[in-house]
């Protein structure tokens, strides 16, 4: 008997609510460019990588852990 993958829709939903459960959020965020600059210039992204979205992503996410509080 072989186990049927599940569908595309149904692991999204697997994911969401795997998130929601861990206290995540998934939100889309637009960032100016001079927000993008402003990463650059405080040493978060790499001037060659400003137009990499997986890039950016990793340092907004510095961005906020060194400026919001820690969790307890």
């Amino acid at each position: 008997m072989t186990n049927a993958s599940p569908s595309p829709a149904a692991e999204r939903m697997r994911r969401h609510r795997e998130r929601r459960r861990d206290g995540m959020r998934c939100l889309r965020v637009e960032l100016r460019d001079t927000e993008i600059g402003a990463l650059v210039r405080k040493g978060l992204l790499k001037p060659e990588t400003r137009h990499d979205p997986n890039a950016i992503a990793d340092a907004l996410y510095d961005y906020l852990e060194r400026t919001l509080d820690p969790l307890p």
